[in-house]
């Protein structure tokens, strides 16, 4: 990726933030925009757009895979899985009842 110019430089990252997720709780905050704008920037290099791309891609989690013992520590197995759960469900606009937030119950 060294031999290429700025302005394939510009491109690639132009391409990868357009495939970036948007965000749904920070709608007016999104690194799309960031990213895009980056692409524009005069001095891009193209280490930054291979850092852009492996985050992307998910390139460390795939390198060091976490496991069952740190996905589900004894203390709160399920802590992960309801913490995505939520995250899920908040994002769909789905809250949790007043009474199972205030006896803390998931």
């Amino acid at each position: 990726m060294a031999a290429l110019s700025t302005k394939q430089l510009s491109q690639k990252l132009g391409a990868i933030a357009e495939s970036w997720t948007k965000d749904p709780f920070r709608p007016n905050l999104q690194l799309q925009t960031f990213l895009k704008s980056l692409a524009a920037h005069p001095r891009l290099t193209p280490q930054a757009v291979e850092a852009t791309r492996a985050l992307r891609d998910n390139d460390m989690q795939k390198k060091y895979r976490l496991s069952q013992k740190m996905l589900r520590p004894a203390s709160a197995p399920q802590h992960y899985e309801r913490l995505v759960e939520g995250f899920e469900k908040s994002a769909q606009g789905i809250g949790r009842p007043w009474w199972k937030v205030f006896f803390g119950i998931w």
